[in-house]
């Protein structure tokens, strides 16, 4: 019970006076009995406050997954990515988006099929980056799949999208203009196509939704990061549903240049769909990937009032940072380590309780070693129990839109009870020793699972899925 207040007609009787025509002298404290009675009540609002928190950290709103969208290289919609990851198909192919000729890496995870203008209309198309029309297409999805009518309920929606790049296309497009026509050549729509934030916008504008939005930019953890704050909102009851995830398209010339410089990117230009093997000793740098993925996140309550089918919950998350270095994950994997701890412990969970792993598994020679290390370390002996992939083997790596598809993923494979494989698993590495699920999807149960994110920063996100088997 709250407890009552003390005294508080008598501070009603003094304190009549404290208004704006006839205010106390407030810099005068030399009447103690007379400021009394604030104290207390100031106390007792405390005391208040004291037991709201505790109600709402024993209580929290919980929040549950009622629709998810996706397009990538593996397939345009999300039964076609999980139909591409059950069978363990690769999306990597030579690169079409630009002549790679006289690159080092000559091959990406495309996006195929895809039509900006039938998909998003050809005057808005020409006003919005490939990374934003991709981020709206994904959207549309996972409103239609949770049934979404969004106008009654629009200032209880938000939004956000995490990006690790935005619109680099659109910004090399607008240099290469500058340099070759001049200054007043520039396209208007040159600064807000490249803004990191502006899908997150496009897709308010294209769903209706009035509610909290912005952008999170932490690299590779971009869209994890998205995804664990929109449940904290809801969560804390400042949105009743929010559309969360990521969006990239890197796949330009500087993109991938810019990768080359820095030795990240594979160079298995003979072997394009061979190239992305995380945790295989043979792997030699990632694969740059596009893609968007969204999910409808939504307050049980909210949920079950207009009777949507859920297909998950979101119970765990956690973020920490490395603060080691601008791109190499901490020595012994120590923050990504912690990040899964805590989100351990936010879901009332423990390492006993989780069933599979969607690992961040970028398929570079350092990352995965690290990772290994980071998951014995939040696990200890149950690590060699726990099966754990990366699904990057097939999409490659979509940066900032990465974890919002291994969330999208992890989601499908608790639904069907399969673990996702890693695929390109020729030659083991004795560093990395734990069970990877190696080239063939296999039946699992997955109630609980984890999926983590890290990016370039020291950025570590882990996040804890519910299957969802009745409230």
């Amino acid at each position: 019970m709250i407890p009552e207040p003390t005294e508080a007609a008598d501070y009603h009787v003094r304190y009549t006076r404290c208004n704006a025509t006839n205010p106390p002298p407030c810099d005068n404290f030399s009447d103690k009995n007379e400021w009394l009675p604030l104290y207390r009540v100031v106390a007792h609002l405390a005391r208040i406050e004291e037991y709201m928190g505790d109600h709402h950290r024993q209580s929290p709103r919980r929040v549950v997954i009622t629709g998810l969208g996706a397009i990538c290289a593996i397939g345009n919609t999300v039964d076609d990515v999980w139909r591409a990851v059950a069978e363990g198909r690769s999306g990597v192919a030579p690169i079409t988006r630009f002549d790679a000729d006289g690159y080092e890496t000559t091959f990406a995870a495309e996006v195929k099929a895809f039509d900006p203008a039938m998909a998003v209309g050809r005057k808005d198309s020409r006003r919005m980056d490939r990374y934003s029309q991709l981020a709206v297409v994904a959207t549309r999805e996972a409103v239609s799949h949770a049934g979404l009518d969004i106008a009654p309920i629009a200032e209880r929606v938000g939004v956000l999208v995490g990006t690790g790049m935005g619109g680099i296309e659109t910004f090399e497009h607008g240099t290469e203009t500058l340099i070759t026509k001049g200054p007043r050549r520039l396209s208007p729509f040159v600064v807000p196509m490249t803004l990191p934030n502006m899908a997150s916008g496009l897709v308010a504008i294209d769903i209706g939704s009035k509610g909290p939005n912005f952008a999170t930019v932490s690299a590779c953890a971009g869209s994890a990061h998205a995804i664990g704050e929109a449940a904290m909102m809801i969560r804390d009851g400042r949105a009743d549903v929010m559309l969360a995830g990521g969006s990239e398209a890197p796949i330009t010339r500087m993109g991938v240049a810019g990768f080359n410089a820095m030795g990240a990117l594979s160079r298995r230009n003979d072997n394009p769909e061979g190239a992305s093997r995380p945790f295989d000793a043979g792997r030699d740098g990632f694969v740059l990937a596009e893609g968007a993925a969204m999910v409808t996140l939504e307050e049980l309550g909210h949920a079950e009032a207009r009777g949507a089918t859920v297909v998950g919950e979101v119970i765990g998350y956690s973020t920490t940072d490395d603060a080691n270095h601008m791109v190499q994950p901490a020595p012994g994997g120590v923050g990504a380590a912690r990040a899964m701890a805590l989100a351990m412990e936010d879901a009332s969970i423990g390492p006993s309780d989780v069933a599979y792993i969607n690992a961040h598994g970028t398929s570079t020679p350092l990352n995965e070693r690290l990772e290994t290390q980071a998951v014995k370390r939040a696990f200890d002996g149950l690590a060699y129990r726990i099966p754990l992939s990366s699904t990057k083997s097939m999409t490659g790596h979509l940066l900032g839109a990465a974890g919002s598809l291994e969330v999208v993923i992890t989601v499908m494979a608790m639904r069907d009870g399969l673990l996702p494989p890693t695929i390109n698993q020729e030659t083991s590495d004795p560093d990395c020793d734990l069970d990877y699920v190696p080239n063939i999807a296999r039946e699992g149960d997955i109630p609980i699972a984890m999926s983590n994110s890290m990016g370039f920063g020291g950025h570590n996100v882990s996040l804890i899925l519910k299957r969802w088997d009745g409230a």
